[in-house]
């Protein structure tokens, strides 16, 4: 498990069943503001002509945002078992549901307004979101599960995480929860 005490950029993984030809490299930046907002900056790097990347629109709560471009963070208080999971696309759109255990649950949450922010150039994407302390699990240490799905231009789609557990794409599992943060 890697542990956290300063920002550094965290390199996500392609899983090896759901490669991407489009995507070079993903990674994540994570840091907790003074204020308490845990604060995302997810960084795709590749062949952006080749993915569909929605357009940008006034921020909404959607769901089945996974579906396509999206990245996500999943958030537990030490071995859990509820945890949240965050969606946010480079639409503007965003989601949040709470689980009880492992897929059990998923009822969306409050209002996150999570303050998406995206700048695109050239080969880069970059994402920056952030999570209001109150909707984050309470306990201590938090551990994150980190990951980006990509929709390519054909449809395919890629799955990338810090950790991938054994076996099919699954973010859920707790193998998935590899960032701890004091």
């Amino acid at each position: 498990m890697t542990s956290v005490t300063a920002p550094a950029p965290l390199t996500l993984a392609c899983h090896p069943r759901t490669p991407s030809v489009a995507i070079r490299r993903i990674e994540v930046v994570v840091c907790r503001e003074t204020s308490g907002i845990l604060r995302l900056a997810f960084t795709l790097e590749g062949q952006l002509s080749g993915l569909r990347i929605p357009e940008s629109r006034p921020s909404r709560r959607v769901n089945g945002l996974w579906r396509h471009t999206c990245c996500e963070a999943f958030v537990m208080a030490g071995e859990g078992p509820a945890y949240r999971e965050f969606h946010f696309s480079p639409s503007g759109d965003w989601a949040v549901y709470a689980f009880r255990g492992y897929r059990e649950g998923g009822a969306e949450e409050v209002e996150l307004d999570p303050g998406i922010e995206v700048q695109r150039s050239g080969k880069r994407l970059e994402l920056c979101a952030g999570i209001r302390p109150e909707l984050l699990p309470s306990g201590r240490p938090l551990r994150l599960g980190l990951s980006v799905v990509v929709e390519d231009a054909d449809g395919m789609l890629s799955y990338w995480a810090l950790r991938h557990p054994p076996g099919k794409p699954d973010f859920h599992h707790t193998d998935a929860f590899a960032l701890r943060m004091a």
